[in-house]
């Protein structure tokens, strides 16, 4: 079964598997599942969601970032092996059963994880490709997508998957005694975004029709689930067009 180690320097502070079908909560909170007691770390600084076989780390609009092999991430596909580094400690993501690979991690890289200063800066110059959270244009997200009932304002797709559920880790939490706790997703592929059914007696809706697997999303495309519905655009929309929506305004172009 995959696994997370937690680390500190050299000592191993605790294991956790990671079930499909589930999210692990990473964070200063003691309600997470993985608590890191540290000044550094948000209070939900990042979660760990399954999906299908694979497994995707999605930061939390943490204050300090989350780094996977010392690069800055929003969303990262985990594979074997890979370290994850938050505050001043790190996270071993292992598909070993017995986690031989985290026992087995050099000390070279325990070093290197160290979030001092000076280490820390050194990681935020080898992501400079990727702008930390705050700076990021409001153009580096090519979706979007604006409430029409069940919540206010618009939603930027940065992340590679977005969970609609009734669970409260969801980014877009759907009431309703028949919707899953994670009911949909929305996520992120070369060729654009796609809505795909994930569980529960209530199927997402697509311009009102019935999503049985998956559907690839386009501009202007109505998704209804549960006590939520949401209008999905490929660009910015208009500011005035979703400060309407978000007064619970009318548009002749979202009908």
């Amino acid at each position: 079964m995959p696994n997370i180690t937690l680390k500190f320097k050299d000592n191993i502070l605790g294991r956790y598997p990671v079930d499909k079908g589930k999210s692990l909560t990473i964070g200063r909170r003691k309600d997470n599942d993985i608590v890191i007691e540290n000044l550094a770390v948000s209070g939900r600084h990042a979660k760990i969601d399954s999906v299908g076989d694979a497994f995707v780390l999605v930061d939390l609009q943490s204050k300090n970032g989350s780094f996977v092999n010392e690069r800055l991430v929003n969303s990262h596909w985990l594979k074997n092996g890979d370290i994850v580094s938050i505050g001043k400690h790190f996270l071993v993501f292992s598909t070993e059963d017995d986690a031989a690979a985290a026992d087995g991690t050099p000390a070279e890289i325990d070093k290197t994880m160290v979030m001092d200063t000076i280490n820390y800066r050194s990681m935020v110059q080898k992501s400079a490709p990727m702008l930390p959270k705050p700076l990021l244009r409001h153009d580096d997200a090519s979706g979007y997508l604006a409430y029409l009932s069940g919540g206010q304002g618009k939603l930027d797709l940065f992340s590679k998957l977005i969970k609609i559920g009734k669970a409260p880790t969801s980014e877009i939490v759907a009431k309703g005694f028949l919707v899953g706790e994670t009911a949909a997703t929305i996520s992120r592929r070369p060729d654009g975004y796609y809505l795909s059914y994930a569980g529960g007696f209530c199927r997402p809706r697509v311009n009102d029709q019935t999503v049985r697997k998956s559907v690839m999303l386009r501009d202007l495309d109505i998704i209804a689930i549960g006590s939520v519905k949401l209008q999905f655009f490929t660009k910015a929309p208009h500011a005035s067009r979703i400060d309407s929506l978000a007064d619970g305004g009318s548009d002749n172009t979202l009908a």
